[in-house]
């Protein structure tokens, strides 16, 4: 990410001449290979930087293309449609606004175009029209994590609350017998939340 396209995008919202150097200053502390190029990692503006950076993104896929279903966290984003050829073109039309406005690239690698019946597996979860289940890495991984923890209450609320985003009441039984194999007290508080 361009350094001085997101400071000049931040000059349209922020009046602000403190709150303004501030965030040029949180910017300009990360220097990588390529200078001016990139945010801190790990500080926690970046996250916000860059969901406003990609909000001119956002408005451009809704009010623009005037697309209908689309789903962006960061930099990775989904677009669903029935027609195909409809697909094809704003990919052009994306990648002629990321490269022009934003100075960003589409990863070659990363474009896809799928039928949705197969499902997108898209931050975890693999989507369908009518339904979303849990990715089976991630399940894999959440019941590896809740043995390793022994049913720590803090790991299973944590995912009992990614789990209630999705179609999930057979994993959260799952879940619930092998806590109460760990420990009672903790299955007697998961029937209790739920």
């Amino acid at each position: 990410m361009p350094q001085e396209v997101l400071i000049e995008i931040l000059t349209k919202y922020i009046s602000d001449t403190a709150t303004h150097q501030l965030l040029t200053e949180i910017i300009g502390s990360f220097s990588s290979i390529k200078k001016g190029v990139g945010l801190p990692l790990g500080n926690l503006t970046s996250q916000l930087l860059v969901n406003i950076y990609m909000n001119e993104f956002d408005q451009f896929v809704k009010r623009r293309l005037k697309v209908k279903y689309y789903i962006r966290y960061a930099d990775d984003f989904v677009i669903f449609s029935h027609d195909k050829e409809l697909l094809k073109n704003l990919v052009r039309q994306i990648q002629e606004f990321l490269r022009t406005r934003l100075k960003l690239e589409l990863h070659p690698n990363k474009i896809s175009l799928r039928t949705i019946v197969s499902g997108n597996d898209y931050l975890g979860w693999v989507h369908f029209p009518d339904h979303r289940v849990l990715r089976t890495t991630t399940k894999r991984r959440m019941m590896q994590q809740i043995r390793r923890t022994q049913g720590k209450s803090e790991t299973i609320q944590s995912y009992l609350g990614v789990l209630s985003h999705g179609n999930s009441r057979g994993l959260r039984n799952k879940v619930e017998t092998l806590v109460n194999k760990y420990k009672g007290k903790v299955g007697e508080k998961l029937r209790d939340i739920s």
